[in-house]
């Protein structure tokens, strides 16, 4: 299916690994010029090397180290992608992170922690980039919540600013919605990649882990990184849509 991303800029944040590093191969391959970003400058040229390869040229595709639980780094990426491309069509909020443990001995600093790197990142991203898109005459969001935003389970801050996420998406397509942006939140499972929190348990602890798989997931394995949420940002899907519902 030709989902009508040709030459669409998209930012995936929280890009060189994991569910974010499959949103920009899937992004990649549908024909949209693409912006990575990550902390570390050497896995971050890693990723940037693998998505253009799926690209149709090398030049389509650019990485740049930024921290974006600060607010110096979403707009280096969001200035860095105009540079490159001049313009933004879709946006991607992917990161997240979450510590602490129980009510008592979670500090405010753990608190603020969650929130400045999962919340404030897709606050900060949406609104810079919200004129741009404007400017194109529309666009697309999509924020990476989690199951644990919907359901009990998981460390309680990550609870918290996925919830939040996952509201803030809600709203966010309320109000831009007349501007023409699709706005949509996602909540994946539990997901396994190399690096990634539950790759480490399954080292750590293999017998543990795959007695959990048989135990909690309904399907006896972990979701690997899909490429799904490409289908969010093309035409061709919103076209199906309003021809089966007759609108």
């Amino acid at each position: 299916m030709d989902l009508g991303l040709k030459d669409k800029v998209a930012i995936v944040t929280g890009s060189s690994r994991g569910l974010g590093l499959a949103s920009a191969r899937a992004l990649a391959s549908e024909g949209c010029l693409v912006c990575l970003c990550g902390r570390t400058e050497s896995t971050l040229a890693q990723a940037r090397r693998d998505v253009a390869a799926r690209a149709v040229g090398d030049e389509r595709v650019v990485g740049i180290a930024a921290d974006v639980s600060t607010p110096h780094g979403v707009k280096t990426v969001i200035d860095g992608t105009m540079a490159a491309f001049g313009g933004i069509d879709i946006l991607v909020n992917n990161v997240g992170l979450a510590r602490g443990a129980t009510l008592i001995d979670t500090s405010d600093e753990e608190w603020q922690e969650a929130f400045d790197q999962t919340l404030f990142p897709a606050i900060r991203a949406s609104r810079l980039a919200v004129p741009h898109m404007k400017h194109r005459g529309g666009g697309a969001i999509v924020i990476i919540a989690s199951v644990f935003g919907r359901e009990a389970g998981g460390r309680m801050t990550y609870n918290a600013v996925k919830a939040a996420e996952i509201s803030l998406g809600k709203s966010l397509a309320q109000q831009l919605a007349s501007s023409n942006i699709r706005v949509n939140s996602v909540s994946p499972g539990s997901i396994l990649f190399e690096g990634g929190s539950w790759w480490k348990r399954q080292q750590e602890n293999p017998a543990g882990i795959a007695e959990f798989v048989k135990r909690e997931l309904p399907f006896g394995v972990f979701l690997a990184p899909a490429a799904l949420i490409a289908l969010l940002f093309g035409d061709a899907i919103i076209g199906w849509y309003l021809r089966v519902s007759g609108l």
